[in-house]
């Protein structure tokens, strides 16, 4: 693997600082040191991928398409060698791994099939009318074009599915716009092999090349120089609320501002309602621990929060998430600062008045394992305090204990944005909380059934976003198909002639697509 910045396409090691990774179970540096990007590269970076845009915009759909089967298919090519580095960097599980990278190359191939349905561009023309009275109607075609070279911040805890060629990247590469990926320290060499790989396509698929590049960088400078270059249109981050904050404002303090569109974080409370805990209790608390604990609690989706109304079956389900946190094992964490981080912030939890633990093991050990712990506290005390609210990343959770339906919807209405929220309950519950389930639909970007958060689907109609500070932006999603939109900008062309039209606004409809045709969807 290369340990260079890879500028597009060429390695490229100006610098004299370094960084390496962790393994995270032995704890130990990794021997390869990766050379950060000196603002030179960054620049370099920046301006070839600003020059190849203004090649790869106008990429017939199935060019694109090609482009990122290629990748998919280039990422496999590398085998177990990407499994074990991803594995060593991570701590994560072969099965996760691997699942992982199935899901990369999936989304991969998802955003191919998209671009040859094509529907996508949202075209839509109303046709002139000139007879129209007391005024004409000109001729007006609109449609989504791409918005130029984006940032990308890759994830800690997804170090293939939300990292170099993850689903930030795959959607910007679909929408026609080049990538700077911003490599995660965590996982430098996964980050290598993988951009090579990405690269390898650019190469073999004829494109410019800098349609793709990776830097590296030990600190926050490396970031912030690149969210301000003024040729980067657009940021995808995943990460910390911090970490998000800082670059919506470096992007806000540019002279042009930029949408960053960055996940920053969620507590994804789950509603566990009366009916569901008098039948079930066992089998709830049961699938609850599961959830909460799975990869250790590093999950954008982990359940932060289980809200239940005292009622019968309630002693049942408070000793029996007991008893299955007490029978789950403590996990390696990604790293030593969220190891250092989740223990931190479980004990702020803890010691908050009113808060009592129902199952925390205290961690005598100084490996980087997540222990997992649940604690309770009334719905009353929740509301008041704030610092109940904020999100522990690992495996811990918080259970609220309403006296009524009156303070679960007290507890709904005093919640910050999620990115999810779950009703579990049988379906007299379902019908005996519809004011619950509606002040909740407002606060969180998907809504959930009988199930957990954890496992996000790619497919078209996910939405993985939700209001403020879940996301910077609710409105748009980085997981499913719809993710591309945040990489595009509609334009309006009026009076155009047709060849100066994009073939997606052509009469006669050249691509077969469908649109909106005087108010009508057709593919004619």
């Amino acid at each position: 693997m290369i340990t260079d910045n890879l500028i597009a396409g060429d390695p490229s090691g100006k610098g004299s600082e370094v960084v390496n990774s962790y393994d995270p179970v032995k704890r130990e540096r990794l021997p390869e040191s990766f050379i950060c990007a000196t603002e030179e590269e960054i620049n370099k970076a920046v301006e070839e991928a600003h020059e190849a845009w203004k090649i790869y915009k106008n990429s017939k759909a199935p060019e694109k398409a090609e482009f990122l089967r290629v990748i998919a298919e280039e990422i496999e090519a590398l085998g177990d060698l990407l499994v074990q580095r991803a594995m060593l960097e991570s701590g994560l599980p072969e099965g996760r791994i691997v699942g992982e990278r199935g899901r990369t190359c999936g989304q991969l191939r998802l955003f191919a099939e998209l671009l040859e349905e094509g529907s996508w561009v949202e075209a839509i023309i109303d046709e002139a009318i000139p007879e129209r009275q007391p005024l004409p109607r000109t001729d007006i075609r609109k449609m989504l074009r791409s918005s130029g070279p984006v940032a990308v911040f890759t994830a800690s805890n997804f170090p293939l599915a939300f990292s170099t060629a993850g689903g930030d990247t795959a959607s910007a590469l679909a929408a026609g716009c080049p990538v700077i990926v911003k490599a995660h320290p965590s996982h430098l060499g996964t980050n290598a092999l993988v951009a090579e790989a990405i690269s390898k396509a650019v190469v073999k698929c004829g494109l410019p090349g800098g349609v793709f590049s990776s830097i590296q960088g030990s600190g926050h400078e490396t970031g912030q120089r690149l969210v301000q270059h003024p040729l980067i249109k657009a940021v995808g981050f995943t990460g910390s609320y911090k970490g998000g904050m800082a670059i919506v404002k470096a992007a806000n303090e540019r002279n042009e501002p930029i949408p960053v569109y960055a996940e920053m974080g969620s507590t994804n409370p789950i509603f566990v309602l009366p009916e569901k805990i008098k039948n079930e209790a066992k089998t709830v608390a049961g699938q609850l621990a599961v959830s909460v604990n799975l990869g250790a609690g590093q999950f954008c989706t982990n359940p932060g929060l289980i809200i239940v109304e005292n009622c019968e079956g309630l002693d049942v389900f408070m000793e029996s998430m007991k008893q299955e946190f007490q029978s789950l094992e403590a996990a390696t964490m990604l790293n030593e600062a969220i190891y250092k981080s989740y223990e931190a912030n479980k004990q702020d939890i803890i010691d908050q008045n009113h808060v009592n633990p129902i199952y925390n093991e205290e961690n005598e050990n100084t490996e980087w394992k997540g222990r997992p712990a649940v604690a309770k506290v009334t719905a009353k005390a929740f509301v008041k305090n704030p610092v109940l609210h904020k999100e522990v990343f690992g495996p811990f959770t918080l259970v609220i204990v309403c006296n009524d339906k009156a303070e679960l919807n007290e507890v709904t209405l005093a919640m910050e944005g999620q990115l999810t929220g779950s009703v579990i309950g049988t379906e007299k519950d379902i019908e005996t909380h519809e004011n619950l389930i509606e002040n909740l639909s407002q606060k969180v970007g998907r809504l959930i059934f009988n199930g957990v958060p954890t496992g996000v689907e790619v497919c078209h109609a996910m939405h993985h976003g939700g209001p403020f500070p879940s996301t910077s932006n609710g409105k748009y999603t980085s997981v499913g198909t719809d993710a591309i939109k945040r990489f595009v900008r509609p334009v309006s062309y009026q009076n155009a002639p047709q060849n100066i039209l994009p073939d997606a606004l052509k009469d006669g409809n050249p691509l077969k697509i469908w649109r909106k045709v005087n108010g009508a969807i057709t593919k004619d």
